[in-house]
């Protein structure tokens, strides 16, 4: 695989692993796509590092000594909302991954991995991060309102806290303007690539929409077309 060309400058990334033989094939394949990786092993280790130093990507193990990566990730995200974090991990069930994004990840891959499969990851999240993803202002669906400059939504004049990755969802599933959006398409728009085992997640985040967006109202806005996918309207 050729280190993708639209890379303005080497991308710089903080891996947390205890594992060394792990973490150095990881951070000498990185390394030969252009993009440059420290190594931490212990998370006390990583919060001082991600304190004194800017990084483009956080890469978080969660099995590792003294703070485990869920709590260094709760951590990081209580002060920085735009670095994006990527779990690597041995921990595959759908409920780790429902944690990890409740924290505040951005993407889940689950040991043993393709290191190509990972640059492809690391690629899409710094993409993301530098492409403006949406053209209108604001978007209304009966009565909720998603601002897109102020990554702000309200419901009946309430106004909702979503996490980054809920608030791209929801305007995802607003932009089609309730056309049904299949696990697949989502997933696609969601993470920047196809790649079938993050298809699950898509159920978990559209459950975190629903106890958000519709749990407390009677007008249900986010509807399930069974078999096909699922789509954005007042009915």
């Amino acid at each position: 695989m050729e280190t993708a060309n639209w890379r303005k400058k080497m991308i710089k990334a903080l891996l947390l692993e205890d594992e060394p033989t792990i973490a150095h094939q990881i951070s000498s394949f990185l390394k030969a796509k252009n993009i440059s990786c420290e190594i931490v092993y212990d998370g006390e280790i990583f919060l001082k590092y991600s304190n004194s130093n800017s990084y483009d990507i956080y890469l978080l193990d969660i099995n590792v000594p003294k703070i485990n990566g869920l709590d260094i990730c709760k951590i990081v995200r209580e002060s920085n909302k735009e670095t994006p974090i990527l779990m690597l991990t041995a921990l595959g069930e759908i409920e780790d991954k429902t944690i990890a994004f409740q924290l505040g990840a951005d993407d889940y891959l689950v040991k043993p991995f393709l290191l190509e499969e990972l640059v492809l990851r690391i690629d899409a999240l710094i993409r993301r991060k530098q492409v403006p993803q949406f053209n209108a202002t604001v978007l209304k669906i009966g009565d909720l309102s998603i601002d897109i400059d102020n990554k702000q939504v309200w419901r009946s004049k309430q106004e909702i806290k979503l996490t980054p990755k809920e608030f791209k969802l929801l305007t995802i599933l607003a932009n089609a303007h309730g056309r049904v959006l299949s696990k697949q398409q989502i997933a696609e728009s969601l993470w920047d690539y196809h790649i079938e085992s993050n298809e699950n997640t898509i159920e978990v985040y559209i459950n975190f929409l629903r106890n958000k967006i519709d749990k407390l109202y009677t007008d249900k806005l986010i509807h399930t077309k069974v078999g096909f996918g699922y789509y954005l309207k007042q009915e």
